[in-house]
């Protein structure tokens, strides 16, 4: 069953928080991407989502909508990936300006945080609750963090056989894609000087395991996920593949000239993509992503992709409306 927790004494005026945990109720201690243990409370009633994350894992389970409150990547926009529930959330702001007054008012009794966006406020996020700070941007954390998240909803099982069926489709496709085709590819933030992904980014090395060639590289050690890469380095490189986050009307990339010379714009081949491909860490993103990367890669061998459609192979019934 999901728990409440009690609320403080009410002369605690303006934030209303709620205890960690009272005694008897279950905690479980996760270690996330501070490297800090936090007693976090299982199966919590309400959680905080700062990035798709949480939601993404919780779905998968058959956690339903109305647990969680949660950030947007796109104002006014549902994630296909997720079947549009977002819009039975609450809101907490955009992702990377999430609204502090907005956590607190949800009464969460977990927050689950993208690392970047939250760590110069930690301490007002665990004023809150217990808050769990992920890095949610690499392909290695993927596994870990369905893993803890699943843990935490209670049921571990059914996050390691997410986890394993994954790496059991990925290798299935790969079977099957062409073996002397590695298209060079590119996955981007609209912008006049694009910023690009590595191929440690969960969707790149996607892409890369399926035969891809991702030409922004490998991160430095110690370095950020992703690079600014001009339209003339994009030339040099010339990728026949190219993946731009759809972020609304703006794409200042097109209103360059160096723009129509790239191979991908030349023929076709240049895809606009949902917010899968930037959060791609929860295991209904990471299938996704599998899928359309196979077919955009590989359009003689495998399918097009109904993003809906795959995200109701996944989501249980009883969540969809």
């Amino acid at each position: 069953m999901w728990k409440y927790y009690k609320v403080l004494s009410a002369s605690i005026l303006f934030l209303s928080f709620y205890c960690p945990a009272s005694a008897g109720d279950k905690t479980v201690p996760i270690t996330d991407d501070r490297g800090v243990s936090v007693e976090v409370p299982l199966e919590p009633h309400s959680v905080a989502a700062i990035s798709y994350l949480a939601v993404d894992v919780g779905l998968a389970l058959g956690v339903a909508p109305d647990h969680f409150a949660v950030t947007y990547m796109t104002k006014g926009r549902n994630p296909d990936f997720l079947l549009g529930l977002t819009k039975e959330m609450k809101s907490l702001g955009q992702r990377a300006k999430p609204n502090l007054e907005l956590v607190s008012e949800a009464k969460p009794d977990l927050i689950v945080a993208m690392k970047r966006y939250t760590i110069g406020n930690a301490a007002s996020y665990e004023q809150i609750a217990p808050y769990l700070a992920y890095d949610i941007e690499r392909y290695d954390e993927s596994f870990r963090e369905v893993s803890d998240l699943a843990k935490i909803f209670g049921q571990p099982e059914r996050g390691e056989a997410l986890n394993a069926s994954f790496k059991q489709h990925l290798a299935d496709y790969l079977a099957k894609a062409p073996k002397d085709v590695h298209p060079r590819f590119q996955i981007m933030w609209a912008g006049d000087t694009p910023f690009s992904f590595h191929t440690e980014n969960t969707a790149a090395s996607i892409v890369a395991a399926l035969g891809g060639d991702n030409i922004v590289g490998p991160m430095t050690q110690g370095g950020r996920f992703g690079m600014e890469m001009s339209l003339e380095a994009m030339l040099e490189k010339d990728p026949e593949v190219i993946f731009v986050y759809d972020s609304g009307p703006d794409r200042p990339q097109e209103n360059n000239p160096i723009w129509s010379q790239l191979s991908a714009v030349k023929n076709g081949r240049v895809h606009y993509v949902g917010d899968q491909w930037v959060e791609t860490n929860g295991p209904i993103a990471r299938e996704i992503v599998l899928r359309e990367a196979a077919h955009f890669l590989y359009p003689d061998t495998f399918p097009a992709v109904d993003v809906r459609a795959e995200a109701g192979k996944i989501i249980p019934a009883a969540l969809q409306k």
